[in-house]
């Protein structure tokens, strides 16, 4: 009969240094993710600009983020711009450029839509009524507009949590790469730490990522009636 494989979350600090791996993997999310919102809305109007030219480059960056993989991404700012330009960027700094780099796009891609949901004859009746243009966004469209909003930035923000554990192919040592040094070195001692220890990951990040996204349908549902 084999060992029982979870008791290896339990032999010496195998445990928490899992959740410290864990953490390593939230800090990048958290800093990359309100970089992406504050660069995102700016990035949202803007590419609502009457400018063909502007609009051609915001355009051609969001298609480019969608197309290249985030994990080429990584590897063209950890791997080519320090060999290329000679830039000292440690596994971390390089991830939060690149998911900021790609959450910015996505977020910015959000706030247009969002903004041109709001109908037109909205924009109209409130000059209509003497409301100038800032009290135009302040009291008609950011309302309506962070309603719609909230919600699918919220499942970006999952979205974004899942992603970062793609840093473990550029060496952060976050709880991918911990759960691989803990299952190496108890190889033989617990021939199925994978198991425990993948298995725990995945309860982790379920405990994360469910109610995040839990709570955006929620908000969606309440907010669309």
């Amino acid at each position: 009969m084999r060992d029982f494989p979870f008791r290896v979350l339990t032999m010496g600090n195998n445990f928490e240094r899992l959740l410290e791996g864990l953490w390593v993997t939230i800090s990048i999310s958290i800093i990359s993710v309100i970089l992406s919102i504050i660069l995102g809305v700016i990035l949202g109007i803007v590419m609502r600009s009457e400018n063909k030219f502007v609009r051609f480059i915001t355009k051609f960056y969001l298609e480019f983020v969608r197309i290249m993989p985030q994990l080429v991404l990584l590897f063209i700012v950890f791997f080519g711009f320090t060999t290329s330009f000679g830039l000292n960027l440690s596994g971390k700094t390089s991830a939060i450029i690149v998911f900021t780099f790609w959450g910015t796009a996505e977020m910015g891609d959000l706030v247009r839509g969002t903004l041109n949901s709001i109908p037109k004859h909205q924009y109209e009746s409130a000059m209509a009524i003497g409301l100038s243009d800032f009290d135009v966004y302040r009291y008609i469209v950011i309302p309506q507009a962070m309603r719609r909003l909230i919600p699918l930035a919220i499942n970006l923000m999952t979205r974004m949590i899942k992603t970062t554990t793609l840093v473990v192919l550029i060496g952060v040592e976050e709880v991918l790469k911990v759960a691989q040094q803990i299952i190496e070195a108890n190889r033989y001692e617990v021939p199925d730490a994978a198991l425990a220890i993948y298995l725990t990951i995945f309860v982790i990040y379920f405990l994360i990522c469910f109610p995040i996204s839990k709570f955006a349908k929620v908000l969606e549902k309440r907010w669309s009636n």
